[in-house]
């Protein structure tokens, strides 16, 4: 991780218990690991934009039409509202039950305040 960052290469970062709920807590430990090459904004950046962007990359075979990883009209989104700063304290995405306020999917509010 540390010469990829160094020398500039495009990093993503995935897993799959990524669909697995039950691996939620399991997938969050080994995104705070990440700490110890990159900063929070880095980790957050990498598993959100930079994800998004190689998904983008797969053309065709992308199962989202529209664009990824980014907030604006007519993008695809999902947005989470942290309860606390995660840029000063990257914990806080380790307990989503607690600290994740608002999550929304597609324009649609899961958790958090309804219309």
């Amino acid at each position: 991780m540390a010469d990829g960052k160094k020398h500039g290469v495009k990093l993503a970062w995935g897993t799959d218990p990524l669909f697995e709920p039950e691996l939620n807590a399991q997938q969050n430990a080994l995104i705070l690991a990440l700490r110890q090459w990159f900063t929070p904004a880095e980790v957050l950046k990498m598993v959100t934009y930079d994800n998004a962007q190689l998904l983008a990359l797969s053309g065709p075979r992308t199962p989202y039409e529209g664009k990824l990883g980014i907030v604006e009209q007519g993008a695809l989104a999902d947005l989470i509202l942290v309860s606390g700063d995660p840029l000063a304290n990257l914990d806080l995405i380790a307990d989503p039950a607690k600290n994740f306020t608002m999550i929304m999917k597609d324009g649609v509010i899961y958790k958090g305040l309804q219309r």
